[in-house]
């Protein structure tokens, strides 16, 4: 079979990324451009201004993917590129770049759903098997994904308010911690104690989540100590979040398991770099000796192109194709047997 290389851009958030990929595993480039230290100043992500600095290394770094492949446009079998979820702005720059490199060179254009991005980079990793749980987990998204063949998505679980890294940036935002709060949470918690009781969120359906009220709780709590005069203890409040956040993630977790039977259970998106979280998967998953589980390097759980040209890959097989009037979806919804 002939050897599929892809170029990949990514840019749906504050890193601008592109890389190229050869058979949907082997990376030969990998370029991101963060943004985290400008953002960091506001403590969050500015649309516009990621947008206007995308505008900036949108072209440096698609350059310095080519070159650090060694390859030319005509070497290439197509051109994959993020079309969403995320910051339409953001979005907009990675897909005009792809359009425009697409028409340029005379390439087919593959659009490739984020999550779908986290979830297939573990394939840099292991072997995927299927039928597949992907646990989503990020700033914007936290979603079960199962996957009963290979580019087949059903969402059977997803949050009814925050994403849980939402909630960790909100939580540390009350803390006092800087931007972005994820980092630091995992870290001031590794020097406390689950010392404050935190409630457990219902959900309408068992394997949805819910974290506003978890933030809410937190909020409630430091609002109590301060009217009664009691100390604050910000490494406990961190870790008594923090518990209760990924306990709640790994009981649906379970549930999803036992209900799903998969052959492979993955985590992806950018939490999924948190370290607690990887040990509760560790101990965890010793439950289910059947089940192979994957838990991807750090590299691999932040947004970067190797990420969507994996995905890409798959897409390409299948024959997706993007038109040229093709444009950014903020809100794009993974489709179930695409």
């Amino acid at each position: 079979m002939k050897d599929v290389y892809l170029l990949a851009i990514e840019s749906s958030c504050d890193e601008t990324a592109a890389a190229v990929v050869k058979n949907g595993k082997e990376i030969l480039s990998n370029v991101v451009s963060s943004q985290i230290d400008v953002h960091s100043q506001f403590g969050g992500v500015i649309p516009e201004v990621a947008s206007r600095i995308h505008v900036e290394n949108i072209s440096l770094v698609i350059k310095e993917a080519m070159m650090k492949a060694h390859m030319e446009y005509s070497e290439l079998d197509g051109i994959c590129f993020t079309q969403g979820p995320g910051l339409i702005g953001s979005l907009h720059v990675g897909v005009q770049a792809a359009k425009t490199l697409a028409f340029a060179h005379h390439l087919p254009l593959i659009p490739v759903h984020h999550i779908t991005g986290h979830i297939y980079a573990n394939q840099f990793v292991d072997e995927i098997r299927f039928p597949m749980l992907a646990l989503v987990v990020s700033g914007g998204h936290t979603e079960l994904v199962y996957m009963k063949e290979d580019y087949q998505f059903e969402v059977v679980g997803t949050t009814q308010d925050d994403a849980i890294g939402e909630a960790y940036d909100k939580v540390a935002r009350v803390l006092g911690l800087p931007y972005p709060g994820g980092p630091q949470i995992d870290r001031l918690a590794k020097e406390g104690i689950s010392a404050y009781p935190l409630p457990k969120p219902k959900t309408d359906h068992p394997l949805d989540f819910s974290f506003s009220g978890l933030k809410s709780a937190v909020i409630q709590s430091l609002d109590r100590l301060k009217r009664n005069h009691e100390e604050l203890v910000p490494a406990n409040m961190a870790c008594s979040f923090q518990e209760a956040a990924l306990q709640q993630l790994w009981s649906r977790v379970q549930l999803a398991l036992e209900q799903y039977h998969p052959a492979h259970f993955v985590i992806a998106g950018g939490v999924a770099a948190n370290s607690r979280l990887r040990e509760l998967i560790q101990e965890n998953m010793k439950q289910y000796p059947d089940i192979t589980y994957t838990i991807p390097p750090l590299w691999c759980c932040t947004d970067n192109a190797a990420m969507i040209g994996a995905s890409g890959y798959h897409a390409y097989m299948k024959q997706i194709r993007a038109t040229e009037d093709v444009g950014a979806d903020p809100s794009l919804e993974m489709e179930f047997d695409k």
